[in-house]
């Protein structure tokens, strides 16, 4: 089934849809989400994407990630997405948005108005090996240390993310 994104302005008012690769190489500004998950000793879920997802394969990021379908809440979305990436169910809300524009491997642009999206949960995940290689937990802190000693290990909108989405939850 072909995968189609919203694409938006800078205000995220709806400007249409494109089928998702092409919105990727063409660089289209599209709506997509960020999921980021603590548990309750405040440590933020991380997922190493699969090897052979279209970009990105096997850095670690967020929780989860995607694109809302057309007429698509965006939490909703991201609750779908949670239980298809990482096999868990919670309740979400909105933290803050970002638009960002990055030059990815195999000649892909990732051009998306980035809804941060988080929520609590101590259930354990049970990932969807076609999106997922690994997942573990980790305090704020670590990220930070692990990210300055290796940049290199992680996705490009996280990486743009992390210290906005560790004020938000004021760590």
């Amino acid at each position: 089934m072909e995968e189609h994104v919203v694409l938006v302005n800078t205000l995220d008012q709806h400007q249409g849809t494109m089928e998702k690769m092409e919105a990727h190489r063409s660089g289209k500004l599209h709506r997509a989400f960020s999921v980021f998950i603590l548990n309750s000793k405040g440590e933020v879920l991380l997922q190493q994407r699969a090897l052979h997802k279209y970009h990105s394969g096997g850095l670690w990021t967020n929780t989860c990630c995607s694109h809302p379908r057309q007429d698509e809440d965006v939490l909703d979305a991201g609750i779908r997405r949670l239980q298809e990436e990482m096999g868990m169910r919670c309740q979400l809300s909105k933290g803050f948005d970002f638009i960002y524009r990055s030059e990815l491997d195999h000649g892909l642009v990732e051009h998306e108005f980035d809804h941060v999206l988080f929520g609590m949960s101590d259930v354990k995940p049970t990932p969807n090996a076609e999106e997922v290689a690994d997942f573990r937990y980790a305090a704020v802190a670590d990220i930070r240390e692990e990210m300055a000693a290796a940049p290199h290990l992680f996705t490009t909108w996280f990486k743009i993310c992390f210290e906005r989405a560790a004020d938000h939850l004021g760590k």
